[in-house]
């Protein structure tokens, strides 16, 4: 009976083992994904950087009044003024559309066998 019990613990003890080996190798492949997927994200963030530098240097505003005064004969583009900006009341918003439900209601639909 002993040596029953010696071997079932022995089997456990190195089932366990196993089990320990493939989980440690488990874990340490997520901890390299985690860390290749946080690199990709460091080097996303540094060329979101860059990407944003360089708009705001092509969007200066002394750059972009050159160019409208460039290429005045082909744009034709002006300065804003004053008056030309408006108040949100002033803006005519399109009228409320029914609800889907009503729409949905009034249509029919019919099946033809023979279409020619």
């Amino acid at each position: 009976m002993r040596t029953i019990v010696f071997v079932m613990t022995a089997l456990a003890v190195i089932g366990l083992a196993f089990w320990a080996y493939r989980e440690n190798y488990r874990t340490q492949q997520a901890i390299a994904e985690t860390e290749a997927l946080q690199d990709r994200i460091a080097a996303a963030r540094a060329r979101l950087g860059v990407l944003r530098a360089e708009w705001a240097y092509l969007n200066r505003p002394d750059r972009l009044m050159a160019l409208a005064e460039i290429s005045y004969e082909k744009l034709g583009l002006l300065p804003f003024r004053p008056e030309q900006f408006g108040r949100v009341d002033q803006v005519a918003f399109p009228a409320e559309e029914a609800p889907l439900g009503a729409i949905l209601n009034t249509i029919e639909v019919s099946q033809q066998e023979g279409r020619p």
